[in-house]
């Protein structure tokens, strides 16, 4: 026998997953520019006031609806910084090509420029993505493969950099070819002589 309270929790458990679910599939089609409260309580079926009792904004809502998006791949150990670098710009660019959070990320960016939650959102969207190319430049420098005044930002903007400006500028294909490039390019940038790439 189930108590009222658990089938309350079980409907706006219910209601919150339609509502985000909603959100970012307007979220991939049309951007945060595409989302509004009135389309998403359309299509999830959620009244707006209901809507509102959970989440107090729209940007709010797109927040939350975003927070996940944009898995960090494995941190790759395969004993030298040029490998690593090489299996997570591989992951990146296969990451830019495929995954759904590709096509969001501009409206995000663009959005953070004037809103401060989604700023926030943008920032721990970066990190999360980054966060294995820390590490493994972390390791480089410990173990004396890349110079201690070379940091994470210097790696990540040697490497995302060239991938970010064709997925979302020049719009040229991340095909391997370009992907061995950008890392070679990025460790003689860095004065890291590997032969592992």
């Amino acid at each position: 026998m189930t108590r009222s309270g658990d089938f309350v929790d079980v409907r706006v458990q219910r209601s919150k997953a339609a509502v985000l679910a909603q959100t970012y599939e307007l979220l991939s089609a049309g951007g945060i520019g595409g989302v509004s409260i009135d389309e998403v309580s359309r299509r999830s079926g959620v009244s707006k006031t209901t809507i509102y009792r959970h989440w107090p904004s729209r940007a709010a809502l797109l927040v939350e609806a975003c927070s996940t998006i944009g898995s960090a791949p494995p941190v790759p150990d395969t004993g030298s910084f040029g490998g690593d670098l090489v299996a997570l710009t591989e992951a990146l660019a296969e990451q830019l090509r495929s995954a759904r959070w590709a096509a969001v990320l501009p409206s995000i960016v663009d959005a953070a420029e004037r809103d401060p939650d989604l700023a926030g959102l943008h920032a721990d969207l970066h990190a999360r993505l980054m966060a294995p190319f820390d590490v493994v430049t972390e390791r480089a420098r410990t173990r004396g493969e890349l110079a201690a005044d070379r940091g994470p930002a210097d790696v990540t903007a040697a490497v995302a950099g060239p991938l970010f400006y064709r997925r979302w500028f020049s719009r040229e294909p991340l095909d391997a070819a370009f992907v061995t490039r950008v890392v070679e390019d990025a460790l003689g940038h860095l004065g890291v002589q590997d032969s592992s790439t």
